[in-house]
């Protein structure tokens, strides 16, 4: 009989207790290194301690270590899973995908089918979660790629905005991202991830609030009338998250609401003035 385990990254922004509610769920972390020092995300180093450091000390990211990958897959087996679908960040934002499949290509135990969501965040993270739904609806193993693949590409978008592209920049995230004088003209740009899974400037906008009204009108055009999963992402500015959170409620037809602080290993490349939407047509 078949048994079906999820295992994704870190960057899948999921919250303790989603995961703590999903006995089939495994989660592996990504590093963040300061001045050298290695800390898993999520696990040994807060959101609120990498801001604090991001401006006065070397704060880089790297791929999850292999040790924890094989340890993940060992506990899989010994809870008597069969098959098992990965989800991962973007291959176009990180090395992390073809870590995994690295980690896994000699794998004889378990059936496994790999999904390169070509996106990070909550983006992912819904898609982890649609996973979980087609696995507890009983879809058939050899479907739910092209599932999570409708998912992303049809039924969900992510976008931000933020305060400055220095952060992205530093990391080498920048991309097809526009306007490296924005930070000059106070233009910020409107991103999103393309089908190639790499960051493009999706609109722009002169100031912060500008660049959130058009954020909100993106959000109309695309899921109006429509009922809709939403997730806020925000970095040290939750005051702002919760003020754009009222102001969508009415005009939108919202089943879940979630306010998620961005995981450090994605903040260290946005910077602590981030504001994401992140919506799944259910």
């Amino acid at each position: 009989m078949k048994k079906i385990a999820v295992l994704t990254d870190s960057a899948a922004n999921l919250t303790e207790s989603f995961v703590k509610k999903h006995d089939n769920l495994f989660v592996v972390p990504l590093k963040i290194i300061i001045d050298g020092k290695e800390y898993r995300d999520q696990e040994e180093i807060s959101a609120e301690e990498v801001y604090q450091k991001l401006d006065h000390h070397e704060v880089k990211t790297s791929l999850p270590i292999l040790t924890d990958i094989e340890d993940r897959i060992k506990t899989i087996k010994e809870k008597g899973f069969t098959h098992v679908v990965v989800v991962n960040i973007s291959s176009g934002l990180s090395g992390t995908f073809n870590s995994f499949r690295l980690a896994l290509e000699e794998e004889k135990d378990l059936e496994i089918v790999q999904y390169d969501t070509l996106t990070l965040g909550a983006g992912e993270g819904f898609i982890v979660q649609y996973a979980l739904e087609l696995i507890e609806d009983g879809c058939p193993f050899d479907d739910i790629k092209d599932k999570l693949h409708r998912l992303r590409h049809e039924d969900s978008l992510a976008f931000y905005t933020l305060n400055t592209l220095k952060y992205l920049r530093a990391g080498g995230r920048i991309g097809k991202v526009e306007g490296t004088l924005g930070d000059l003209l106070h233009i910020k740009p409107i991103i999103t991830v393309d089908d190639a899974g790499e960051y493009v400037t999706l609109s722009k906008a002169f100031g912060q609030k500008r660049a959130m009204l058009k954020m909100k009108s993106i959000l109309l055009e695309n899921f109006e009338g429509d009922k809709i999963d939403l997730v806020i992402h925000y970095g040290n500015n939750e005051d702002l998250a919760k003020e754009w959170a009222e102001k969508l409620k009415p005009l939108f037809d919202i089943r879940n609401l979630q306010l998620v602080r961005l995981t450090p290993v994605l903040g260290v490349h946005t910077g602590p003035e981030i504001i994401a939407y992140v919506a799944r047509r259910v």
